[in-house]
């Protein structure tokens, strides 16, 4: 039985690092662990073009702890004005690594994203053009829409009509939720791929009403119900480069999670590599980890893989931490599932 595994330090695929105090508070938790990550860009002023996202990759530099490496990697909000001709420059400088496509009102800071996908064709058509890829939160926000279905109904209503008409654009299909959503990546070819998120490879819906309702679980997109969950778990461990690990690690003070309205969003960055591992060890898949922690993002977004390494080690007894970090007057609680979690970084 393996208690310690070695491998190449991680990249985040998909982090939400926030800005000002809250980016200082959380940023020493994925620079601890990952070497890289794509930055989200729903600030509340969202980053549209790349002297934005040049003066936010300033900030998270400027608060990085000093003995790590960590590399930000920047991302264009996507809206219906977005320019073409500027993302083609933006890309030439290598300022943008992605373009993330928020259906306006689908999660936090989203209003100002796409209220039509036909409107940013000619957008997507120069991304694929210069293989800019397109990292998409696949959820729809028709109301008629049953909250557990929003995965599935993006698929058909969205998804599925950009893949045939740019079927050599690249897309990230952002933290996948569903046997539907896997299913369908399955079915792709090797321009479509998705991120995976610890709290995914773990919750169900049943954790978000456990004991009442739990602010603490509650995301977007929403876990859903077991077979979902095999499902993504199936996909994590397969070995197949087309699923790696995104932690969507989206914090929030406690005060915007618990009240009426709670925040969507779960801060999971001190403990996803731990309990990713956890989950891969349970699944007797200790071999593929690496692979997916730290080789298929890096290879699709076109990256060697990181020169350093981490080591991981398996407890006897649950990891015993401080739950949450100050910010501020306030705090954030960390991701905290009824699992306890025994795996834990060493080195």
């Amino acid at each position: 039985m393996n208690t310690e595994i070695t491998i190449i330090r991680p990249d985040d695929w998909h982090l939400h690092l926030r800005d000002g105090e809250m980016l200082a508070a959380v940023l020493p938790s994925s620079a601890k662990i990952y070497g890289r990550a794509i930055i989200m860009p729903n600030l509340v002023t969202p980053i549209t073009t790349a002297e934005q996202a040049e003066e936010y990759r300033k900030r998270i530099i400027a608060v990085r702890p000093e003995e790590s490496h960590f590399e930000p990697l920047m991302t264009c909000y996507l809206t219906d004005s977005t320019s073409a001709d500027e993302l083609h420059t933006a890309f030439a400088v290598q300022a943008f690594h992605a373009v993330k496509l928020f259906p306006a009102g689908a999660t936090t800071n989203s209003d100002n994203g796409v209220t039509d996908i036909k409107k940013v064709y000619p957008v997507l058509e120069a991304m694929q053009e210069i293989g800019l890829p397109l990292s998409v939160h696949g959820e729809v926000v028709d109301p008629e829409v049953d909250v557990f279905d929003r995965e599935a109904v993006f698929i058909e209503r969205v998804l599925e009509p950009v893949r045939k008409r740019f079927p050599e654009l690249k897309i990230v299909f952002e933290h996948l939720t569903s046997k539907d959503g896997v299913d369908y990546v399955l079915e792709q070819d090797k321009n479509m791929v998705a991120t995976i998120t610890p709290h995914h490879l773990l919750l169900t819906r049943n954790d978000l009403f456990k004991g009442g309702m739990n602010p603490y679980m509650y995301c977007l997109p929403v876990a859903k119900t077991f077979e979902d969950r095999e499902a993504v778990r199936k996909a994590a461990v397969s070995g197949d480069e087309r699923f790696f690990l995104g932690t969507d690690s989206a914090p929030h003070p406690a005060r915007a999670k618990e009240k009426a309205g709670a925040a969507a969003g779960i801060f999971n960055a001190p403990t996803s590599i731990g309990y990713v591992t956890q989950v891969f060890d349970e699944l007797n898949a200790l071999d593929k980890l690496e692979g997916f922690t730290s080789i298929y993002g890096a290879r699709f977004y076109g990256f060697s893989t990181n020169g350093s390494t981490i080591t991981l080690a398996k407890q006897e007894e649950a990891v015993e931490m401080d739950w949450q970090i100050k910010v501020g007057a306030d705090i954030v609680k960390i991701f905290k599932p009824d699992t306890p979690l025994f795996w834990d970084m060493v080195d």
